[in-house]
């Protein structure tokens, strides 16, 4: 089963690589409103139901994948 984990910076935190984002994109002409840099990881996981598969995700990225003191995360079962 396949596992998409998505990591953002939590909202109390400075973005540096989205305020450059943003910062390069004004500076281009484009108008946003704002924008934030996370990261997208999709995991192959062997689990032999949904439930066994986000527990081994969750578990996974607790492990390495996130970093709590400045970071949220979310799970999303992949089709």
């Amino acid at each position: 089963m396949k596992v998409g984990v998505r990591v953002m910076p939590k909202k109390d935190v400075l973005d540096s690589q989205g305020r450059a984002v943003e910062k390069t994109l004004k500076h281009h002409g484009k108008q946003l409103l704002g924008c934030r840099v996370g990261k997208f990881i999709e995991l192959e996981i062997d689990a032999k139901d949904k439930e066994e598969a986000l527990r081994k995700a969750q578990e996974i990225t607790e492990f390495v994948l996130y970093n709590p003191l400045i970071e949220s995360y979310e799970l999303e079962l992949q089709e």
